[in-house]
């Protein structure tokens, strides 16, 4: 199939056809995040909890991500202070387990809205974000590659079963999902791969595998750089990683959802010299982090709209998630077929 560039990061295949109307798409959509949603919380023994929209910049709680990203900033009268719009819950998660607390096994989730201002907007990216956000609590022998591989496996199979029932229910949708991931490390795809980028090494492990979990996210590699970059303070850069999807009608691999084991004192205290970032340790969530009053934990991020979009089969994320897109976007999706909410 022709894939058409159309514009700033824009991807669209040539005689696209959505498999689903617009009425059917939202009661598909519906199906997916509550066949998934209920189906992860078996997997994963998670009980579900409210969470923040909004956080004090003072806690440390809110997620820098790769470092650049602006976080959406506003006072509250009331306050007199400013918080920030979250940009993920990796830290908030954590405090919340041990504030509930829950026990080594078990954990929670929640559905996190986020407000991402400096996204690069494209087929998969929106400035709105929404996902399910997990964590739980294991104990020190469980910090290992194995517990991660384990938990790895189980939601997959989560994803499988969520396909199952939504192609039952709109026999259109194809069954395309391979039944197994392949594990990989990014250290073995700079090796086998040296002269591509991070990125040309994901499609070409994703189109030869179907699906992989790509481990080892953060640290550097043997060429000095990263493979990606993940903030120093929640995910141990070892003992995490990505799954990732070749998605047929883009013809690219597609991150479904990052996750992993996260920072005990000594990780933190080592990633956050890495990254020239020790003032934080002056910060709430890393001050208790480091003073051992917080459990030890892994957790991560599950794309809903992503989710959705990949099992429908759709070509951008604004046909299953209403968000703002550029006119030129809206443009040349509507020439195509291509319907944004």
């Amino acid at each position: 199939m022709k894939i058409l560039h159309e514009g700033k990061g824009l991807l669209i295949p040539e005689t696209y056809l959505s498999k689903l109307d617009l009425l059917e798409t939202e009661r598909a959509i519906k199906l997916t995040k509550d066949t998934f949603e209920q189906k992860l919380a078996q997997a994963l023994e998670l009980t579900r909890v409210s969470a923040p929209l909004f956080v004090r910049p003072e806690t440390g709680l809110n997620d820098d991500l790769n470092g650049v990203e602006r976080p959406v900033q506003f006072d509250i009268l009331d306050l007199k202070a400013d918080v920030q719009i979250v940009q993920s819950l990796a830290k908030w998660k954590r405090m919340a387990l041990a504030a509930y607390g829950f026990a080594p096994g078990t954990g929670l989730y929640t559905d996190m809205n986020a407000i991402r201002r400096d996204e690069d907007l494209d087929n998969l990216h929106s400035v709105y974000v929404d996902q399910w956000d997990w964590e739980k609590v294991i104990t020190p022998q469980q910090r290992n590659k194995e517990t991660l591989r384990q938990t790895v496996e189980k939601i997959w199979q989560v994803f499988l079963d969520t396909q199952a029932k939504v192609c039952d229910a709109f026999p259109a949708i194809s069954r395309y999902l391979p039944r197994k991931l392949h594990f990989v490390t990014t250290q073995e795809l700079e090796d086998r791969w040296p002269e591509k980028t991070p990125k040309e090494r994901e499609d070409a492990i994703a189109l030869e595998h179907g699906a992989v979990f790509l481990m080892e996210i953060g640290g550097a590699l043997h060429s000095g750089k990263p493979h990606d970059g993940r903030a120093p303070d929640y995910d141990d850069w070892s003992l995490n990683g990505d799954i990732l999807l070749w998605y047929p009608p883009l013809e690219r691999a597609v991150e479904l959802s990052s996750m992993g084991i996260r920072v005990d004192r000594e990780a933190l205290e080592r990633q956050l010299a890495i990254r020239g970032a020790e003032e934080r340790k002056k910060l709430t969530f890393h001050r208790m982090l480091l003073e051992d009053r917080l459990p030890l934990t892994m957790g991560g991020g599950i794309g809903q709209s992503r989710i959705c979009m990949v099992l429908l089969e759709k070509v951008h994320i604004g046909e299953v998630q209403a968000s703002v897109w550029p006119e030129e976007m809206i443009r040349h999706c509507a020439a195509h077929g291509v319907h944004l909410l």
